[in-house]
């Protein structure tokens, strides 16, 4: 596993805390993957109701606070794929 992925795994543990009622994947650009679900965040590419896809460095500012979610996906730096309720529920949580 990557440092970035290892990194990204402890920040969503940290963010999201007991987990996620469902599944979501962080896709990090040229890095990999990290599922988020009902058991916390892992490394893996399972399927997940919802995909959230950046750029490492937006990952990572969204994760510092520096970049609000909403902001990334209205931008461009966040690109969803499934469920909208589910990643509006993850915005809420890593704002």
């Amino acid at each position: 596993m990557s440092d970035v992925i290892q990194a990204a795994v402890a920040a969503l543990s940290e963010k999201l805390g007991d987990g996620f009622a469902g599944t979501a994947k962080f896709v990090l650009e040229g890095e990999g993957a990290v599922i988020v679900d009902k058991d916390g965040a892992r490394a893996g590419d399972d399927d997940a109701d919802v995909t959230l896809t950046a750029a490492v460095d937006d990952f990572q500012a969204m994760m510092e606070g520096d970049l609000n979610p909403t902001t990334a996906f209205m931008t461009g730096k966040l690109t969803i794929d499934g469920d909208m309720g589910l990643a509006m529920q993850l915005g809420g949580a890593l704002a």
